[in-house]
């Protein structure tokens, strides 16, 4: 057996090793190779990340990482199990070669094997993605904040956003922030809102707001497979769905923060009086309690799928 990077013509062969591999999983949704490729010609798409068990000539399984951290389960066809090791073992080496000293893993919650898989290779259940949604006709009365309390946000305001809840978000620096927040290819700028106790002050909550007719209806999606949503704070570097409604907020988390996320609840549906859109979805990680207390209390869960951690 050979373990190797990405050649051309690996796209063809991960779609037949995928398909036959995961079949048999619940939801299973075969892979497309008009999907593969689009990946493998993306723009940060890297050959070296990718890794493939070879037979004889023939791909029998791979395994991938990206460089956010996240990798793959390595899929195998049937006979070739022992592929799996030498193959993850390739990504965590690959991994750790570039300094990277994380890896974590989303997949559904009901898929037994790799939640064994994963927990037996040193990881950990680190949290729960959990997804919600709430139509505006059931939107609490908001409280009389003056409109002038909610303005854009500015790049000076970026290193304070950074501090209000660190754990969350994904990025370290006001430019990566900045980058997401303000210069994202799939929402604009104006997306994106502050609230400050006055127009010259820090802001004390920062909310986001997509709407899209074009992105997918939140009560349409499988609310439990491994998807990170668009705009929801905590998925910053990481490929996302895009939901049209999507709404997140992001406060001091060490302080009872549903006051301040319902005034940015409010704010989020006057701001989309002028759409067609009539639900809101939002996504939360499920170890910051004070956020996830405040969807629970007024949203609806839909669903949630497990992140996996451990260190390199």
């Amino acid at each position: 057996m050979k373990i190797r990077t990405f050649q051309p013509g690996d796209d063809a062969a991960q779609v037949g090793v995928y398909n036959e591999a995961a079949a048999a999983l619940p939801k299973f949704k075969p892979a497309t190779l008009d999907e593969i490729r689009r990946r493998c010609h993306a723009p940060d798409f890297d050959p070296a990340n990718r890794f493939y068990a070879e037979v004889n000539g023939l791909v029998v399984g791979y395994a991938t990482f990206t460089g956010s951290g996240r990798v793959s389960y390595p899929w195998t066809r049937a006979g070739h199990e022992a592929a799996a090791g030498p193959l993850f073992d390739a990504v965590l080496q690959a991994m750790k070669a570039r300094g990277m000293g994380r890896a974590f893993a989303a997949y559904r919650a009901d898929w037994a094997s790799q939640h064994d898989f994963f927990l037996k290779h040193e990881f950990a259940v680190a949290r729960e993605m959990v997804n919600f949604v709430m139509d505006l006709a059931e939107l609490p009365t908001p409280a009389a904040r003056p409109s002038n309390a909610f303005s854009a946000v500015r790049a000076e305001d970026l290193p304070a956003i950074l501090q209000m809840a660190p754990n969350v978000l994904r990025v370290q620096t006001p430019e990566q922030l900045g980058q997401h927040l303000l210069r994202n290819p799939y929402f604009p700028a104006d997306a994106v809102f502050a609230l400050r106790h006055k127009a010259d002050a820090p802001p004390v909550a920062v909310g986001v707001i997509v709407a899209n007719p074009a992105y997918a209806n939140p009560k349409q999606v499988d609310a439990a497979m491994p998807c990170f949503r668009l705009g929801a704070f905590g998925t910053e570097g990481l490929t996302h769905k895009r939901i049209n409604g999507m709404f997140s907020v992001l406060a001091d988390v060490g302080r009872d923060v549903n006051p301040l996320a319902l005034d940015m609840l409010g704010q989020a549906a006057r701001r989309l009086e002028t759409t067609d859109v009539e639900t809101l979805a939002a996504q939360v990680p499920s170890d910051v309690p004070a956020l996830l207390r405040f969807y629970k209390q007024y949203f609806r869960r839909q669903g949630s799928f497990p992140i996996y951690e451990r260190t390199l």
